[in-house]
């Protein structure tokens, strides 16, 4: 059991500590609120618990359809783009008047988690094989377990990556935080690109 947890534990990690839109989205949120990680980590969970659900009883091949992807990489890709331009718009505001987007950090954990198909073909493969090795070593019973093992991966280090960079945000000054601020949009528009590139290649 411990062995199939420290398996749930590295895996899951891996995952969360790669560059990405949500990574991306939690350090810009991060430099107005230390429970940015956290806002994020619930919206991430709104969409991956019953997506867990869906994989457990069979029901994800649904996302494994190249249609589906192609709408999914399509629309996520200009929500990021959307993200990453209002970011990029509200910049001076932000690291001047401490005015933040218009989109939270929950309701963008939602979304960059919902319209990633990146993120639900993992949940399909990847993510279905540790799930059933896991359960497979512990039993059905273990189903809320691993959910909550995987979840807490998601939110601990979010929430240090969070706490981290809003305690010192004070060293940074203005102009450099709208430099960050332009980074992290420019970012965004990348990963987005990238959803819609990958999503109409992969389908044509």
């Amino acid at each position: 059991m411990f062995s199939a947890l420290g398996t749930v534990i590295i895996t899951s990690l891996s995952g969360v500590m790669a560059p990405g839109p949500m990574f991306t989205v939690t350090l810009a949120k991060s430099l107005k609120s230390p429970w940015s990680g956290m806002q994020v980590a619930l919206g991430h969970a709104v969409v991956e618990v019953p997506l867990i659900l869906l994989v457990f009883f069979g029901l994800a091949r649904f996302f494994e359809h190249a249609i589906v992807q192609l709408v999914l990489g399509v629309l996520g890709g200009l929500m990021i783009i959307w993200m990453g331009v209002s970011l990029f718009r509200a910049r001076g505001i932000m690291s001047s008047e401490g005015m933040d987007t218009t989109y939270s950090a929950f309701q963008a954990g939602i979304v960059l988690s919902g319209l990633n198909p990146f993120f639900l073909i993992w949940w399909v493969t990847v993510g279905s094989l540790l799930l059933m090795s896991f359960l497979d070593a512990v039993g059905n019973w273990g189903l809320p377990l691993f959910i909550i093992i995987h979840w807490l991966c998601d939110l601990v280090w979010l929430s240090l990556v969070s706490l981290s960079i809003y305690r010192t945000r004070q060293f940074w000054g203005q102009k450099t935080q709208e430099w960050v601020f332009i980074a992290l949009s420019l970012g965004l528009l990348y990963f987005g690109g990238q959803f819609i590139i990958k999503a109409v290649t992969h389908y044509f």
